[in-house]
Formats: structure tokens, C-alpha cells, sequence
């Protein structure tokens, strides 16, 4: 298949997908599926890259392998989460239906669709590597692999340390400063978007991989503008009130980095 074929046969498949979901959604009413969705509708993504691009076998198998483990961890860690609040629906979802009203679900679906939309642009660093047939890894695909290891690490621990946090009662309502939380307020989100710079490296060594500059970009403003950041921190000094200050005052908001003393 040619990149185009391959971009619409995944844009199909993800659609189709979105759709089920949401279906899905409305029979929970609970919208926060879809973040599980998205996370896993990497995986199928880049094997259908991998199959059908026509590029070097190995350089395929290691960008699929990457995106694949990847996008099950986190969609994992977001179905335990999401299960375990159930039949709580995520804060923003709520919110979002609530400004809808009576056209919540249509607009929803739209809403999941768009999802589904981003998924696939984001999946161009994948399918730029699957389609270079160069019989060889170049030195800085090799790069980002290690720079991938870092980054799935350092999103596993951060996740790891703020669920133990959360399971013991006695830290209920507290602000969770253990571990890389010490260091920054989101280090899950600075390790997710270090992936994503892991992505857009591997595709430099294919041609025109310098085009996906686009997805870490797109990633670090979503996080530190959109959907990220701000609403968290919105609802967590919404609950927590100066504590929370206090610590978004001594503690890096997203690079980890050593505490002011304040």
C-alpha cells in the first residue's frame, strides 16, 4: 500500500472503532472510555503499518514494537483508573455533557470521531519508518530507542508512585510529593510527551521524518494548554486550596526539576 491508502485504511479502522465506543460509552454512561480507546488504537495502528508499509522488516518490527508497548501500558493504567471510578465519570466528560445537554450524545460521537482524527496524525512517525527500506538501523533510530526506554520508564514509575499514593487511605485529599512527584507536579505527562520526541527522532532516519515535528509539538500543547494541565490544576486547587498553591509554587509544573525553598 502507498502512504495515502495506508493513512485512510487506518483512518477507516480507527473511525470504526471510535464509533463502537461510543456506543459503548452511552450503554456506561461514562465518556471516559474513550481515553482507554484512544490509548490502544495505537497498537492495531502501527501493526497495520508494520504489515503493509513497504519498508526494512527490522526497522518496522522495532517501531511497532515501541508503539505497541506504549500504547498498552497506557491504556492498561487508564482502564484500572477508569474501572475503578466507575460508575463516576471523569470531571471533564461531565462537564462537557453538562454544557451540552440534550446534544451531549451527538456531539459526543463527533467529539470521539475527532479523537479518532488526532490518533491517526499522530501515527505518521510510525508509518514514515515502516515505509523506509534502507537495510539498516540508523544510529540515531537507535537513539530513540534508548531514549524511549528512559521515557516508558520514567512514565511507568511516575504512574506506579502516584497509585500507591492514592491507595492508602490515610493520604486522601493529599497532595502526592513522593518520588519524580517531588520533582515535578506531572512528570506522568513530561515521560509521555519524551515518547512522543522518541517517535518523532526514530523518524528522522526515514525520509521526509522530519515532517512528524508536528506530533511532539501537538503533544506539548495539548498537555500544557488543553487538555492536560490546566484542568487538573484547576480542580486540584478547586480541592486542596492553598496546600496546592503552595506546592505549584515550590514544585516545577512539568520538567522535573529540584523544589524552591519557599
Amino acid at each position: 500500500m502507498d502512504f495515502w491508502m495506508l493513512m485512510g485504511t487506518a483512518l477507516g479502522l480507527i473511525s470504526l472503532m471510535m464509533v463502537m465506543v461510543w456506543l459503548y460509552s452511552i450503554h456506561l454512561k461514562n465518556a471516559g472510555i474513550v481515553d482507554v480507546a484512544w490509548s490502544w488504537g495505537f497498537s492495531p495502528v502501527a501493526v497495520l503499518y508494520a504489515l503493509y508499509a513497504p519498508g526494512f522488516p527490522l526497522r518496522k518490527a522495532l517501531i511497532a514494537l515501541m508503539a505497541v508497548l506504549w500504547s498498552l501500558r497506557l491504556g492498561g493504567y487508564l482502564f484500572i483508573r477508569v474501572k475503578a471510578l466507575h460508575p463516576v465519570e471523569d470531571a471533564r466528560y461531565h462537564a462537557l455533557k453538562e454544557e451540552w445537554g440534550a446534544a451531549a450524545d451527538r456531539k459526543m460521537l463527533l467529539f470521539f470521531l475527532f479523537q479518532g482524527v488526532i490518533l491517526v496524525f499522530l501515527s505518521v512517525p510510525f508509518l514514515l519508518a515502516s515505509r523506509n527500506p534502507f537495510p539498516a538501523i540508523h544510529w540515531i533510530e537507535w537513539l530513540a530507542v534508548g531514549l524511549w526506554v528512559v521515557a516508558l520508564a520514567g512514565e511507568t514509575l511516575a504512574d506506579a508512585q502516584l497509585s500507591r499514593f492514592k491507595a492508602h487511605p490515610e493520604n486522601r485529599g493529599k497532595i502526592c510529593e513522593i518520588g519524580l512527584w517531588r520533582y515535578s507536579r506531572h512528570p506522568n505527562y513530561f515521560f509521555e510527551w519524551l515518547i512522543w520526541v522518541s517517535f518523532f527522532t526514530f523518524a528522522l532516519g526515514s525520509p521526509y521524518g522530519w515532517v512528524s515535528f508536528y506530533c511532539p509539538a501537538q503533544m506539548l500543547y495539548l498537555l500544557l494548554k488543553v487538555t492536560g494541565i490546566p484542568a487538573l490544576e484547576a480542580h486540584a486547587v478547586k480541592t486542596k486550596g492553598e496546600a496546592y498553591r503552595a506546592y505549584q509554587r515550590r514544585t516545577s509544573a512539568f520538567v522535573p526539576w529540584f523544589p524552591k525553598n519557599v
